[in-house]
């Protein structure tokens, strides 16, 4: 090895704060339209330059896949392809985001990926042009590229960035289920759906107003992932009734998060959970672009 390059990058989780479903696509997508922000439960990836032309992934995660299943390898594929990159790279995935949770783990992965190999290989991107790439390799890479908080359109790659929310607690819960993205979406009823009012919720997060943050939480998709799954019913019940401010499913689920004005009553929240659910997180929202 004649240079040894190796960065180390975060990869923060997010959260939905509003998850709205439009309508469906002649692509097949969904069309969404959702208020997502960052939050502070991230991955660690390390990525080495490696004189070999390959893709290395290594993780001790049992559930994380080393080859194309994986969004961080068709990341640093994409790049290499589309800057003809003779060298590899080995990309170490330190996992913290729980794997199929609807926290976005491996989008994140794949954008940490992307921040990661432009200044490895001094690709002089901007944000805004890997958050372009991004959108190829997942609908919510593009967001995780830019971190922050964003109202995010189409099928979650346009983004819009609005102020983030003012600081407080969330509690993270995953039960031990995961659930496929895919299947949630295929039992979306259109007429039945229950649309969260994004409207309210940018002007509350514009106005730095928590309580109206808490009350507009909505998720168009979390009546269908509870009607599959009863424990995620149990986990919101058992947060509300510990005290949290707000609460609602992430993304297509199963994590549901609380939101908590004060450190005593997350924890109250946390302690509440930590008997039947097995991944429990009490983190800050972290809000700030990369």
């Amino acid at each position: 090895m004649n240079d040894m390059r190796t960065i180390s990058v975060k990869a923060p989780a997010k959260i939905n704060l509003t998850l709205d479903v439009l309508g469906k696509r002649a692509d097949g997508y969904h069309e969404v339209e959702m208020v997502m922000t960052t939050v502070d439960l991230s991955d660690r990836l390390e990525l080495t330059v490696l004189d070999t032309d390959e893709i290395r992934i290594q993780s001790e995660h049992a559930y994380v896949p080393n080859d194309h299943r994986n969004l961080a390898y068709r990341a640093a594929e994409l790049l290499r392809k589309r800057f003809g990159i003779k060298q590899g790279v080995e990309i170490v995935l330190d996992k913290q985001i729980p794997v199929a949770a609807g926290l976005a783990g491996g989008s994140s992965d794949a954008a940490a990926t992307l921040r990661g190999m432009n200044d490895l290989f001094d690709l002089g991107l901007s944000l805004e042009e890997l958050a372009e790439l991004g959108a190829a390799v997942g609908s919510d890479v593009s967001f995780c590229v830019m971190g922050g908080t964003a109202i995010a359109r189409g099928r979650g790659e346009q983004l819009e960035t609005i102020p983030s929310p003012p600081p407080c607690y969330v509690v993270l819960a995953k039960p031990k289920i995961g659930v496929s993205t895919a299947d949630v979406y295929r039992a979306v009823e259109m007429e039945k759906i229950v649309h969260p009012n994004t409207e309210a919720m940018v002007t509350a997060i514009r106005d730095r107003d928590f309580d109206g943050i808490c009350s507009n939480l909505g998720n168009a998709l979390e009546a269908v992932t509870l009607e599959l799954h009863p424990e995620v019913r149990q986990i919101k019940e058992t947060m509300l009734h510990c005290g949290a401010d707000g609460v609602l499913m992430s993304g297509s689920g199963p994590t549901v998060f609380a939101l908590i004005e004060h450190e005593q009553k997350a924890h109250r929240v946390y302690n509440g959970l930590k008997g039947f659910c097995p991944e429990v997180f009490v983190v800050r929202i972290l809000g700030k672009k990369h």
